[in-house]
């Protein structure tokens, strides 16, 4: 990912989690998975883009994201019944490095 976001000129910070204890830290289960932080750097969005899915027809317009940042932005509350979870594919835990919420 880290040739594929200098490919693409990401302008924004690309961070690898090499030991994934930011994922684990944060539970997170699949990506894309969006977090979003008010200005007291606590979490106050997790979720999804949009509802759009692969092949389902639906357009991909970043609704759910951008309403969770206008909200963040205005000090507002993001309701949890608008913090619908991302579906994406899992995280591919390094051996023995799942955490415990994930253990079978």
């Amino acid at each position: 990912m880290g040739e594929r976001a200098r490919q693409l000129g990401f302008t924004f910070p690309y961070l690898y989690d090499e030991t994934q204890e930011t994922a684990k830290t944060y539970r997170a289960a699949c990506t894309p998975d969006f977090y979003v932080f008010d200005k007291n750097h606590k979490l106050v969005y997790r979720g999804q883009f949009d509802d759009s899915r692969p092949e389902s027809g639906a357009p991909v317009t970043g609704a759910d994201l951008s309403r969770a940042l206008d909200a963040a932005l205005e000090g507002r509350v993001i309701p949890e019944e608008e913090q619908k979870p991302s579906l994406g594919c899992n995280i591919k835990w390094k051996a023995g490095n799942a955490p415990a919420y994930f253990a079978a």
